[in-house]
């Protein structure tokens, strides 16, 4: 549950992030939503509403929120690898989530180990 609950505070940070780029509070260039490219639009759209709303999920302990967390981590993921001319190169971004992914299916493995040394 603890390790939920970091990753909830981790996704919130990050649609906390996208939303000053949204609003356009931060000053700096592409920072706010009218001058950004099409795909900077699309993506900080997307990613301003479903990291606060797998923040929740996650916070909550739901099944659900770690699958939006998910879908957030590959999108962020693909943006960043995949379209590095278009996004920049943000290895650490990228790093980051594989470690709380890797992290997340270790935990998810030793859950399943438990309760199946339980059921013999």
């Amino acid at each position: 549950a603890w390790f939920l609950r970091i990753v909830a505070a981790y996704s919130l940070m990050f649609g906390i992030l996208y939303w000053i780029r949204l609003i356009g509070f931060y000053p700096g260039s592409l920072w706010r939503f009218d001058l950004m490219p099409l795909q900077w639009q699309a993506a900080t759209v997307t990613l301003a509403v479903l990291f606060p709303f797998a923040a929740i999920g996650l916070w909550m302990l739901t099944a659900w929120g770690a699958a939006v967390w998910f879908l957030c981590a590959v999108i962020e993921m693909v943006m960043y690898v995949g379209m590095p001319e278009i996004f920049g190169n943000r290895q650490l971004i990228v790093l980051s989530h594989a470690a709380v992914m890797l992290l997340y299916v270790a935990f998810r493995f030793v859950i399943y180990r438990q309760h199946t040394a339980v059921a013999q």
